[in-house]
């Protein structure tokens, strides 16, 4: 686990070693948000996939990003509470590897959503009487596939090129997960190409998909501002906000993640901000969604009353 020459086959992963002495109370806390976070992205499935009322875009969507957030959380959280209980874990590379793999394709799948589910409000609300036109089930099937195609198929570039790199010298990563520059920091081979790769990846999944988000609510408010009925301007922004909520909690954190520096005294407090992206985003969606959706809750509400009967 020490410095020296020879070839690395694992990393060991420290997780939260400052909290290792209130590591029990920070696994239960983790375990109830991950239990929580499952629970509610598993209802909104099991709802969009049975009822009538939710066979709409939007809920398509919807249950396509609770999908990809079950697979990022799945990924990292119960290996991250294993690290917790038992203070830090060997993890082979190519576990490792396979973990930062799901977790980059699953969260720009995410991102790639939020995206598409930005351009359904623009449409719905900007062009209403050509919204069932253009947002129909056969194109939110493709964008939905294109989605998900693009980023496993992108990102595994990133993996192989990850897989060229020699590792010898210390195999200590400071983090709870296969982060990408925990793993770059550790390697004697050149990174640059890697780097370089992975910043043109981020450009199409993060920053061209932030910067649409922003311009298509910019086209939605001033559409909203010039409808004359408050009650219209109150419906529309409702229509809205939950999304408004998941775009602001997703990129949020990333967007700090990425300005503050990685090195030095902030390694503490980048792996808190990674805690809000891995662990509090994903639990913020569900509820924000079945507690701010009327449509959800009644559908909810019936199926409850339907499964009591029987």
């Amino acid at each position: 686990m020490g410095s020296n020459k020879t070839a690395v086959t694992d990393f060991f992963l420290l997780g939260l070693q400052q909290y290792n002495n209130q590591k029990f109370l920070v696994f239960f806390v983790l375990l109830i948000m991950y239990v929580t976070t499952l629970t509610g992205d598993l209802m909104i499935i099991l709802l969009v996939s049975t009822s009538q009322r939710l066979q709409s875009p939007m809920y398509y969507f919807l249950k396509h990003l609770s999908m990809s957030e079950i697979m990022f959380t799945t990924n990292i959280i119960p290996n991250m509470l294993y690290i917790i209980l038992k203070e830090g874990r060997f993890m082979s590379i190519v576990c490792c590897f396979i973990q930062f793999y799901i977790f980059i394709a699953s969260g720009s799948v995410e991102s790639l959503l939020l995206t598409i589910m930005s351009y359904d409000r623009y449409l719905a609300i900007c062009n209403p009487l050509r919204y069932s036109y253009l947002m129909n089930l056969s194109i939110c099937r493709t964008l939905v596939s294109c989605s998900w195609l693009l980023c496993f198929m992108l990102v595994l570039v990133t993996v192989i090129l990850l897989g060229q790199l020699q590792f010898c010298f210390s195999n200590i990563i400071d983090h709870y997960f296969c982060d990408l520059e925990p793993i770059l920091e550790l390697s004697c081979s050149d990174t640059s190409l890697v780097r370089t790769e992975v910043l043109v990846l981020s450009i199409p999944t993060v920053i061209v998909a932030f910067t649409f988000i922003i311009i298509t609510y910019i086209c939605i408010f001033y559409t909203v501002l010039r409808i004359t009925s408050s009650a219209g301007r109150h419906k529309a922004f409702s229509t809205c906000s939950a999304h408004l909520t998941s775009v602001c909690s997703y990129y949020g954190p990333l967007i700090i993640i990425y300005v503050v520096p990685y090195r030095g005294s902030l390694l503490n407090a980048n792996k808190l901000l990674s805690l809000l992206y891995t662990v509090v985003t994903p639990l913020i969606n569900p509820i924000i969604y079945s507690l701010r959706n009327q449509e959800i809750r009644e559908v909810l509400a019936t199926f409850w009353n339907t499964k009591r009967k029987h």
